[in-house]
């Protein structure tokens, strides 16, 4: 019964992810932005804007020059669930990829990175007062949810191992609707995947939609031509012209 009731909560979250993630991608590239908000000093080539967007989601450039101690466990904490990411293919293929094993011995070892990243940025909604002023409910339980994700993961590597195998072969099975294989009744395993059934579900709707939110961020992908380029709205180029006599701006 708990393999039946993991799977199609899988199936299900999976679904409200993409959907969820793929309407607010279609929404953030189909509305209109018909002025030059570019936050500068900006490049004025295109080449300039991905370079720039390159230092921007590699390095986290703008918030380096910020705040420094954000940076830092900001840059702990996304670099290092990229990497416990990355290792988590070992359990969707049949064949483990060749860079999945070598990042593997690493991936343990990131986990902890990850989750000195999260006790970082939890503490300083809790102890800096402005930053605790501004933070709702949700941001608290956003970072308890990855925290727990993250801490559970760790447990299973270091405090109480589970069967990997089954694991694996039950997430292979749901890949191909094959439901002959049973879930571990781990205790830990159980709250970890549950976790990331929670976090997939509430992904579309919260403020993780950043990661691909970036991507469509006006202030850092324009190019900065506001003086080469007239950027005019729809409504505005449909305007009937002035009549004579009115002048179109008052002369002081």
């Amino acid at each position: 019964m708990i393999s039946t009731v993991y799977a199609v909560l899988f199936y299900v979250a999976t679904f409200l992810m993409v959907a969820g993630v793929g309407m607010k991608v279609f929404k953030y590239a189909t509305i209109p932005v018909p002025l030059n908000i570019v936050v500068s000093p900006a490049p004025r080539t295109k080449r300039g804007v991905y370079f720039r967007m390159f230092r921007e989601v590699v390095f986290f450039e703008s918030l380096f020059k910020s705040n420094k101690w954000i940076w830092l466990f900001g840059y702990l904490f996304h670099w290092g669930m990229l990497i416990v990411l990355l290792r988590h293919f070992r359990y969707f293929t049949l064949n483990t990829w060749w860079w999945v094993e070598i990042i593997s011995p690493i991936g343990k070892l990131t986990a902890f990175a990850m989750i000195a990243g999260l006790l970082g940025l939890w503490a300083r909604r809790i102890f800096q007062e402005r930053i605790r002023y501004i933070s709702a409910p949700s941001d608290h339980l956003m970072l308890a949810l990855l925290l727990g994700i993250a801490g559970s993961g760790t447990m299973m590597s270091y405090v109480t191992h589970t069967d990997i195998i089954n694991v694996k072969a039950y997430f292979l099975g749901l890949l191909r609707f094959d439901f002959s294989h049973t879930l571990p009744a781990d205790p830990i395993l159980l709250s970890h995947l549950g976790m990331v059934v929670i976090l997939m579900i509430i992904f579309p709707i919260s403020k993780l939609l950043h990661v691909p939110g970036v991507f469509f961020s006006p202030s850092r992908t324009m190019v900065d031509n506001a003086r080469e380029k007239r950027h005019i709205s729809k409504w505005a180029r449909n305007l009937p012209p002035l009549p004579e006599g009115i002048p179109a701006k008052e002369e002081k």
